[in-house]
């Protein structure tokens, strides 16, 4: 067998491999032989068929086998030889595609090799880390949202009005015949919470206990149900009561409907809270930042196949974000910017050089690490948590999806604690702005 090389060209490789057909005819034989004992065929005994009767009956079959193994060992060997990391799938074609038996099989194979990535001494690299400390007012502002959630109302005389909750019982009519789905009884209703279709609460404003009334209701024209979609109806109401909401008191009671034993338990959880909050806020800004950094210290070549796959991602995912309403892949093609492509040259660099710093220092995401992130994530599929599981568990590309952020992340600590990490204590507006101001670059 015979390896050339075709092209040299920065990351570009190409080889033309030969294989003659002496060693193709050998590796037949070889199939052949370690298959003969265990062969019956009319007329002779198991194991005492002859070669020449074995290789006309399965030669043509073994011959396919036997040319794609020997291509396969021989670009193994070759990677393994050069030490030359594919960046994508080597692409291979016959050269001589008029080839037939007794000929040589010549096949050129070219990829991108993944380039040589430096790791530069990280602790020269200097980060700062903001540090927010909860602060009574935040506590407080905190406790106000947990009491407005637990509101409570009571029976008042008069007019509802917005913000008051109304008893209702209702029953929706399509051309003067109910609906399914359009009734209930003793339903509470909190009028502007925007909870029913448009134009429901509105009408319902200044009614009183008592009184009974029909809603002209146009349902919006994506509403789920497509056989009201659009649809003009009614609604008969009967409105029990009117209530209006009622003062919660921030105490002890309202600390154990949220689980703690009195109110100054329910300040602590909060607190603890508040400081996991800030300190993912304050890792996100510190890990962009450090990004950053790399992004500028380290240099290498770029495999260009990668770039452009990743420009192409970056901007079909863009176009979709822009054209919310346009769910399917039969639109033009989308032709990547010169802004996508430097974003995408970024992603490849600090993508294979994390992964490449994650390698030499042996980081590993652990079966628990995983459990837990396809556990977090089951959880946005309520009832259906156990398809969800088998279906990560059958695809590996899925796997490699929940794997990847958790890998990078671990990768981005073992940098952190190599580098120089100062900590600056901030207001919580401060590190506000800076969230902002990642999430507008």
């Amino acid at each position: 067998m015979q390896v050339t090389e075709t092209q040299n060209d920065g990351l570009k490789r190409g080889y033309q491999i030969t294989l003659t057909a002496e060693e193709l005819d050998q590796k037949v034989l070889e199939k052949l032989k370690e298959a003969q004992p265990e062969v019956e065929m009319k007329g002779f005994r198991k194991g005492k068929v002859p070669m020449s009767l074995l290789k006309k009956q399965f030669g043509p079959r073994l011959m396919g086998e036997a040319m794609q193994e020997s291509v396969d060992g021989a670009v193994s060997n070759h990677l393994e030889e050069t030490g030359h990391r594919p960046a994508q799938q080597p692409s291979m074609k016959m050269a001589n595609e008029d080839w037939k038996e007794g000929d040589d099989v010549v096949v050129d194979i070219e990829y991108e090799a993944l380039p040589d990535i430096p790791e530069p001494d990280f602790s020269t690299l200097e980060l700062e880390r903001m540090v927010v400390q909860p602060d009574d007012a935040s506590v407080d502002e905190a406790l106000e949202s947990l009491a407005k959630n637990a509101q409570s109302f009571e029976a008042k005389d008069g007019k509802a009005e917005d913000g008051d909750q109304v008893v209702i019982d209702f029953l929706g009519k399509k051309d003067g015949e109910p609906f399914e789905g359009g009734a209930a009884e003793d339903y509470p209703l909190t009028l502007g919470s925007g909870s029913f279709i448009p134009g429901f609460e509105e009408q319902l404003t200044g009614v009183k206990a008592g009184d009974e009334k029909v809603l002209n209701i146009t349902f919006p024209e994506d509403y789920q149900a497509e056989h009201l979609a659009g649809q003009e109806v009614t609604f008969d109401v009967t409105v029990k009561e009117v209530k209006a909401p009622a003062a919660t008191e921030i105490d002890d009671e309202l600390a154990k409907q949220y689980g703690a034993e009195d109110l100054e338990a329910l300040k602590g959880q909060i607190r603890d809270r508040l400081v996991q909050e800030y300190s993912g806020a304050a890792r996100a800004v510190a890990k962009r930042r450090l990004l950053d950094k790399l992004d500028d210290m380290v240099q290498f070549e770029l495999p260009e196949s990668l770039v452009e796959a990743e420009a192409k991602q970056i901007a079909h995912q863009l176009w979709h974000e822009e054209n919310p309403d346009h769910q399917g892949h039969d639109h033009p093609e989308i032709e990547p910017t010169e802004e996508h492509r430097k974003l995408a040259e970024r992603r490849v660099k600090l993508g294979l050089f994390l992964a490449e710093v994650g390698t030499r220092n042996e980081v590993q995401v652990t079966d628990q690490e995983m459990t837990q992130a396809v556990m977090q994530q089951a959880r946005q599929y309520p009832g259906q948590e156990r398809q969800f599981f088998e279906f990560v568990q059958q695809n590996p590309q899925m796997r490699q999806q929940i794997q990847a952020p958790i890998f990078e992340d671990k990768v981005v600590d073992l940098i952190f604690e190599k580098a120089q990490v100062t900590e600056k204590e901030v207001s919580k507006e401060e590190l506000q702005e800076a969230v902002e101001k990642l999430e507008d670059e």
